[in-house]
């Protein structure tokens, strides 16, 4: 029997998911589900599903006339008795909830989220004219503040490597599995920071989606469709000193295609990668939290620095509507600010120190 490519197994995997959590749901949900299958992920899918869950599970303990009934035996119709203000409670309550014994917040973007997945649900009956009323349209989104893009400068990123290939500042068992993993570690985030592919197409990769002579690698985007990356010679040295030791490593089954391995020989996962990101960038930075989407962003910040052309970087990192790749990328250099905090002195320096 052929191996299942990583993309077949997590498709599987995320298809078994949602129909553990459609079960959990008014039956109506269903029809919705598969509605949208056609222009969704089974990611989104699955964060649709686990945002509604807690709105009709709110509904089940606030609301009186639901309570009355199971979750699963909401009809159709309770989505017409509910008003815009029962959504705006269900967004204060969001703010701070317990479940199952364990404490949730969110923030402006974590509403913003679980607004967007309840108003897709409306939209869908509404458009289906199975509905008349939709009060989630009514709703005001929460107002988003912009934050900053936090991502490493040009000396961080150096100093990055230089840890992976050094270790020098590891603890003393860090370094028992440096030895190891020196080399994969430093392939890996040479491709990230190289590349600004996302970390679940990083781990995706196998051993044949790497062609060195065109220094390119096949990559499996969002929504299934497959590009080739093209990378630098940093990246291509590193992946051909890494690749001589993969080819020597027996995979275990499942996992003989994978290009990244863990020290278990199985194809790497992506809370690994986040753990060795993790890992090393707090040898070079305590104030910057660095996480793989964040080497993400430090390329596609480098690339429109260096090219001044967003639809280029658009293209590369796989956005498929620029204003996307606008609103993260093309964002004020940090050196900029930098320059405005030595703009202003609030002391006089004494005479002696002149």
């Amino acid at each position: 029997m052929k191996e299942r490519t990583y993309h077949e197994t997590i498709a599987i995997r995320n298809e078994m998911k949602l129909r553990e959590l459609l079960n959990e749901l008014p039956a109506f949900c269903r029809e919705f589900f598969i509605g949208i299958e056609p222009t969704t992920s089974s990611r989104t899918r699955i964060a649709y599903a686990y945002d509604l869950g807690i709105f009709f599970e709110f509904l089940h303990e606030k609301n009186s006339y639901c309570a009355k009934m199971t979750v699963r035996d909401y009809p159709l119709s309770i989505l017409e008795q509910i008003t815009p203000f029962d959504i705006e409670e269900y967004l204060q309550f969001l703010k701070y909830y317990v479940r199952d014994g364990v404490e949730h917040t969110n923030d402006e973007r974590g509403l913003m989220r679980k607004l967007a997945s309840l108003r897709s649900l409306y939209n869908y009956f509404f458009q289906k004219e199975m509905i008349e009323k939709n009060p989630a349209q009514l709703v005001k989104m929460p107002k988003l503040h912009e934050k900053n893009i936090i991502r490493l400068d040009v000396d961080e990123i150096a100093l990055l490597l230089d840890e992976v290939e050094s270790g020098d500042k590891l603890t003393e068992r860090q370094k028992i599995y440096h030895n190891k993993t020196k080399n994969r570690d430093l392939a890996l985030l040479t491709l990230l920071l190289g590349t600004g592919i996302r970390v679940s197409e990083c781990v995706g990769l196998n051993i044949e989606d790497v062609d060195m002579k065109n220094n390119g690698v096949k990559v499996h985007r969002k929504g299934g469709a497959e590009v080739i990356v093209y990378f630098g010679d940093e990246v291509a040295d590193a992946l051909d000193l890494y690749l001589e030791e993969r080819l020597k490593i027996t995979a275990v089954d499942g996992s003989t295609e994978a290009l990244f391995l863990s020290m278990q020989n199985r194809r790497i996962g992506v809370r690994s990668v986040e753990n060795l990101v993790k890992k090393y960038s707090r040898l070079v930075t305590t104030v910057k939290n660095i996480t793989p989407h964040k080497l993400r962003s430090t390329y596609g910040t480098t690339l429109y620095q260096e090219t001044g052309d967003i639809y280029l970087v658009a293209d590369v990192l796989g956005h498929k509507d620029v204003n996307t790749t606008k609103k993260h990328y093309a964002a004020q250099a940090d050196s900029r600010r930098r320059m405005a905090a030595r703009a202003i002195r609030l002391r006089e320096k004494p005479v002696s120190e002149q």
